[in-house]
């Protein structure tokens, strides 16, 4: 068991501040938070609400289909490469046994 609590870091998202424990460093919970709450501030912006559990939601639901787009381009990415490569391994393969026939 781990007797070092992870650091505390003081955010402000939407006006409210909150208190996160993280064993990631400092700036990059600044850069979530920072993240976060200027997708709220668009989000209110955008609906003219003021109530922060539904510009919280709506925040979330925006910053989730970032995330499931990136996944998707990322797979599909991954599978392009692995399809390029299982190509150019047959048609390094084919070009390596060319060369062995040549040299008999």
């Amino acid at each position: 068991m781990d007797n070092n609590p992870s650091p505390n870091y003081k955010v402000v998202i939407y006006n409210q501040t909150y208190n996160l424990r993280s064993d990631h460093g400092e700036e990059y919970i600044n850069e979530l938070a920072e993240y976060v709450d200027k997708r709220m501030n668009e989000i209110a912006r955008a609906t003219m609400t003021v109530d922060s559990l539904r510009v919280a939601i709506l925040s979330a639901l925006q910053i989730a289909d970032e995330l499931y787009q990136s996944r998707r381009e990322m797979k599909e990415t991954d599978d392009e490469i692995a399809e390029r490569s299982g190509k150019y391994a047959e048609l390094l393969d084919q070009f390596l046994r060319a060369e062995v026939g040549e040299s008999k």
